[in-house]
């Protein structure tokens, strides 16, 4: 499990098409001294695995299942490109954002930009497949960052965005037009799940 609390950004090295997949190869900004083999790690919000890495934790290698090639932007990501990491939570951390899981549900695309005295404002389409899961002030994940929704209409959804944020995520690169990783808050997909039980047994 995550936060949604990015501990830095890495830079893509190297990108390689392989079978059935993709491998990346990421030079993170932060120091990740405790690699290991298996470990988890949140790319720009998606749930990958670490295979190889160097021990002075330079770069770490991850692969993308054809599934995860189909349904994210990794796919198209390219030597340069700059993604948010996150390592999984411990045991005994400090949940400081929510509860992410790091299964993207969809991607979305931003349709506004706009500096708001210190903070910014950012605009995404909303897609209707997590319409019902999106709700004013309720949690959300996008590119791999907790952040509480500002505003909701039929048709979009906005967060703002603190400098802090702007500054030590990727968010600061991004522009109208570009996609963006969106996993819904997972507490209600459990509520949703239960009340459904509750009406089919009512029936």
């Amino acid at each position: 499990m995550f936060t949604g609390i990015v501990e830095g950004t890495g830079v893509v090295v190297a990108a390689t098409d392989d079978d059935g997949g993709r491998r990346l190869r990421l030079s993170p900004d932060a120091t990740f001294e405790d690699l290991h083999h298996g470990q988890s790690i949140a790319v720009s919000g998606v749930c990958l695995t670490v295979e190889e890495f160097a021990a002075d934790g330079e770069w770490f290698e991850v692969f993308l299942a054809a599934e995860t090639v189909e349904k994210t932007y990794l796919g198209d990501v390219a030597e340069g490109d700059r993604v948010n990491l996150e390592r999984a939570l411990p045991a005994d951390g400090r949940l400081d954002g929510h509860m992410v899981q790091g299964h993207v549900d969809t991607t979305t695309t931003i349709t506004g930009i706009e500096r708001v005295g210190d903070d910014w404002f950012f605009e995404f389409e909303l897609p209707a497949s997590i319409a019902k899961y999106v709700v004013a002030k309720g949690s959300i994940c996008l590119d791999g960052i907790s952040l509480t929704v500002a505003d909701r209409r039929d048709s979009d959804f906005a967060v703002a965005i603190i400098p802090t944020t702007y500054d030590l995520t990727t968010l600061s690169e991004k522009a109208v037009g570009d996609p963006v990783h969106v996993e819904v808050d997972v507490v209600a997909k459990y509520v949703e799940n239960m009340v459904s039980g509750y009406a089919d047994a009512l029936q």
